[in-house]
């Protein structure tokens, strides 16, 4: 069996369908935790993130503007958010010219659905502690993509 076809993709997006997801990952959704932040920014978009280290990400926009990035905290993950409609699609952190991401749960039609979520606390690491956790947990193959449509 090609490890491919062993693979699970999980589609989803913004509100407006603006900005569109697909997440590919070998594990099975139902085993996924999401991991909702308990700092304030993600509090309050309701965010809870998922990831696989083993993973792959693509988010799709019409044009370069279609994205907004907004950094708070430790100044070490971008939040992308979607220019129109405002919905938190995914984190981010650039390392070594590698792109990491974890992805909203909430902005994915999962099918089979995902396990219950745990509260995260990163706000009290160091940066490097996070930079740390976050290459080990979230998605190292990411890539933004602009349809041009």
């Amino acid at each position: 069996m090609s490890p491919l076809a062993s693979r699970f993709s999980l589609s989803g997006g913004c509100h407006c369908g603006q900005l569109h997801l697909s997440f590919s990952t070998a594990l099975d959704p139902a085993s996924i935790v999401p991991r909702a932040c308990d700092c304030s920014f993600c509090q309050k978009h309701g965010a809870a993130y998922v990831s696989d280290p083993a993973g792959q990400l693509s988010i799709t926009m019409p044009s370069s503007d279609a994205l907004r990035r907004y950094r708070q905290g430790s100044n070490t993950a971008d939040f992308l958010l979607c220019s129109r409609c405002g919905v938190l699609v995914a984190v981010v952190f650039e390392q070594d010219a590698r792109l990491y991401a974890a992805v909203n749960a909430r902005c994915l039609a999962q099918p089979t659905g995902f396990g219950m979520t745990t509260p995260a606390s990163p706000q009290w690491l160091g940066p490097g502690e996070k930079v740390a956790r976050w290459s080990q947990l979230w998605i190292p193959d990411v890539s933004l993509v602009t349809s041009g449509t």
